[in-house]
């Protein structure tokens, strides 16, 4: 062999890769240490025997059927096809290689072997890097990669969307600045438990934004490990939990109106089946809610008003509010009763009409409120999927199987869009990823087995391979049930709020107006921009100061203020009396934060009750009503002066006993409850001095809005001056 074959076999053996050396007729002229060490043999065992002996024949007919055309032109070829066969060791085990064949200077042929199994590992952890990627750059939520000493090595768009830094900004510096001072200390306890190997799951904390902002935020942290398995960094992801926060903050509030309202608030879809049911409307109806919700609404409806119910739900259906409806509604027990309606249409999240809101006063004893309802928070992880090209699920998370309710082994291999509602929805959202590359905040309904629904809200990205081709589609999924039901509710609560007749006013524990209504506007005078913000002391004379801060101290403690009588001041200055109810108001972790109120306003009845008062002390004849166990329970003027008792010496006392003759002025009451009334019945009065009176007396029941006898009214007329 040549000094020059010498030097060119020396350099080979530095090469990494599996060499082999031949010549034209297929015998193996050198072999590199790569070589002996993949084949298992020693190179004096291979130098000198046919190629057959390392790869099986097919790589000599392959190149005998090559070999005129390729070598042809030996200056213009200096590498040959590759080829993918199977390679022999020396056991006899056969494993799969690259081949690739090159002509060098010296006549031989050169094979560059390399096992398949190196270059599927290389490939597969390519794919894999794609498929992290496609992740972290789609994720909603801020992934954010750090040293273990705080600084930030990886910022993905979704972080530079929520904090405000862009990636050159925030890059190589501490992650300190993202926190705030009183919460300077929080970071290296962190980092201080990823050294130690712990995982840090769902940590509600706050973070400062860019601009100064504070939010809140959930952090999962975890330790990125090198191949040794040692701990390198930190891997944290940031969501943004603002609008849970409100929404649960909005479901207290709402709550805490719905349960302390006197009126009745049922919920129910167009069809009308009862979807909601307050304590209100438990004691108005006598249903309790287990016994009414899923029924028809038909249960409260008289069946004269059946039309007048339907002309309702298509006034609903298109749009419109019907106000202070006047009616007849029937309790559990048959009772009809007068009520007032207000009945407003609830919308979806996307604003199309899914039910009504009804509000029912009782007008028998004058109840008025409004109040919202309650909402959803959302907790969880996202789910995720990958999809073949062919739509079929290839993985899928723990989520995915949480939220379907399918095992993972079930899931996967199965057709992705049989898990929604609307499949065909979900197709067109797949097709149209694999055009356009992504999709982001397609809305989809995911079906549990159990027949359960959760809205989401979907990301779409395709993913790709070494060579750049598409391998599929990763989607993720955001969990937004809760938000949507929020919004419905929120919609329901409004209707009824801007419905109400009873001024409804939001306060904070310190007495700072934070909401006001337009029946607190009508009430008050004020309009909400000249209010909130302001001491609700501006709507309570001087007088009444102590009232507020015992109300305020009771609500502090948890406790609800029912029907308190009291007076407030208007903004031109008149003082009315109203009615309160004042009920606690809570935020996410349950503690209270405000109170809400409404406010009744009484003028009219008192108006009406002294109006009722004047004329019956004006009149020139006695007057009494007697219970239904014969007892006085009110007396005019004209009848103290004829019996010369006081007026509270008189209540209380038995009817029959001013009389000459008892037994025959008890029959008087008794017949009256009887026959319903007595007209010009003889009686004499005695008079405490002992002067008689004679008197013809006229008596008649009355009764309350249900048709119930409460007592029995008399009136006397003297006779003495006749005779």
């Amino acid at each position: 062999m040549s000094s020059k074959m010498t030097r060119f076999e020396s350099l080979l053996e530095a090469v990494p890769d599996a060499l082999v050396g031949m010549s034209q007729k297929g015998v193996i002229r050198f072999v590199n240490r790569q070589a002996e060490s993949l084949f298992g043999y020693d190179r004096d065992d291979m130098v000198g025997q046919r190629i057959e002996m390392l790869v099986p024949e097919r790589l000599w007919q392959i190149y005998t059927e090559h070999q005129e055309g390729y070598f042809a032109d030996l200056r213009t070829r200096s590498s040959g096809v590759d080829l993918v066969l199977s390679g022999r060791q020396r056991d006899g085990t056969e494993f799969p290689v690259n081949i690739s064949l090159s002509h060098i200077d010296t006549g031989d042929v050169l094979l560059v072997v390399t096992a398949v199994r190196d270059v599927t590992s290389l490939h597969q952890a390519v794919e894999t890097a794609q498929l992290t990627a496609a992740v972290v750059e789609y994720s909603d939520d801020a992934i954010i990669g750090s040293t273990l000493e705080g600084i930030v090595t990886s910022w993905n768009p979704a972080a530079e969307r929520m904090y405000g830094y862009s990636s050159k900004e925030i890059l190589g510096r501490s992650a300190s600045r993202l926190i705030p001072l009183d919460r300077a200390g929080e970071l290296f306890a962190n980092l201080d438990k990823v050294r130690q190997g712990q995982t840090l799951e769902r940590l509600e904390t706050e973070r400062v934004r860019k601009d100064g902002t504070l939010f809140p935020v959930s952090l999962t942290v975890a330790p990125i490990r090198n191949e040794d398995g040692a701990i390198v960094g930190v891997s944290a992801v940031h969501r943004d939990v603002t609008e849970q926060r409100r929404a649960l903050e909005l479901a207290q509030r709402i709550e805490a109106i719905v349960e302390g309202s006197d009126d009745a608030i049922i919920g129910e879809t167009l069809e009308g089946v009862i979807t909601s049911w307050n304590p209100a409307a438990t004691r108005m109806y006598g249903y309790s809610g287990e016994e009414i919700i899923g029924k028809s609404v038909g249960l409260l409806i008289p069946g004269d008003r059946a039309g007048e119910a339907k002309a309702v739900v298509a006034k609903v259906s298109a749009g419109q509010h019907v106000e202070h409806l006047e009616t007849f509604n029937a309790r559990k027990d048959g009772t009809l009763f007068p009520v007032s309606l207000t009945v407003s249409p609830v919308r979806g999240a996307d604003g199309a009409i899914v039910g009504a809101s009804v509000i029912c006063r009782d007008l028998t004893a004058q109840e008025h409120a409004a109040q919202y309802a309650r909402s959803l928070v959302e907790a969880g992880l996202d789910p995720l999927v990958t999809i073949s090209l062919e739509g079929r699920i290839t993985d899928a998370n723990q989520a995915m199987v949480t939220v379907t309710g399918v095992p993972r082994e079930a899931i996967i291999g199965s057709d992705f869009a049989q898990y929604v509602t609307e499949p065909d929805k979900a197709a067109e959202a797949y097709r149209r990823v694999l055009t356009q590359g992504s999709l982001t905040d397609v809305q989809l309904t995911v079906r549990h087995r159990d027949g359960t629904e959760t809205d989401v809200l979907c990301n779409f990205s395709v993913f790709r391979g070494t060579g750049g081709n598409v391998l599929g589609v990763l989607a993720t999924g955001r969990d937004v049930t809760r938000q949507n039901q929020a919004f419905e509710l929120a919609q329901r609560m409004e209707a009824i709020v801007e419905g109400s007749d009873d001024a409804i006013i939001g306060r904070t524990l310190e007495g700072i107006i934070t909401s006001w209504n337009p029946a607190a506007e009508r009430m008050y005078g004020y309009r909400g921009e000249e209010v909130i913000g302001q001491s609700v002391a501006m709507l309570i004379p001087e007088d009444r100061t102590d009232e507020m801060r015992t109300i305020l101290g009771g609500i502090r403690a948890g406790q609800r203020v029912e029907s308190l009588e009291t007076i407030r001041v208007r903004k031109d200055g008149t003082v009315f009396p109203i009615s309160l109810t004042v009920s606690p108001i809570r935020g996410a972790g349950g503690a209270i934060v405000g109170a809400s109120v409404i406010c009744r306003d009484l003028t009219e009845q008192e108006h009406a009750a002294q109006y009722a008062r004047s004329l019956i002390e004006a009149a020139l004849d006695p007057m009494v009503t007697i219970s239904p166990e014969g007892q006085i329970d009110d007396v005019n003027e004209a009848a103290v002066r004829l019996t010369g008792v006081r007026r509270d010496e008189l209540i209380g006392t038995g009817f029959s006993g001013y009389f000459t003759d008892p037994g025959k002025a008890a029959e008087i009451h008794q017949r009256a409850f009887a026959q319903g009334s007595v007209t010009d019945y003889p009686l004499t009065l005695r008079h405490r001095a002992g002067t008689l009176t004679d008197l013809l007396l006229n008596a008649s029941v009355y009764r309350d809005t249900g048709g119930k006898v409460l007592g029995v009214l008399v009136a006397a007329r003297e006779l003495n001056g006749q005779k």
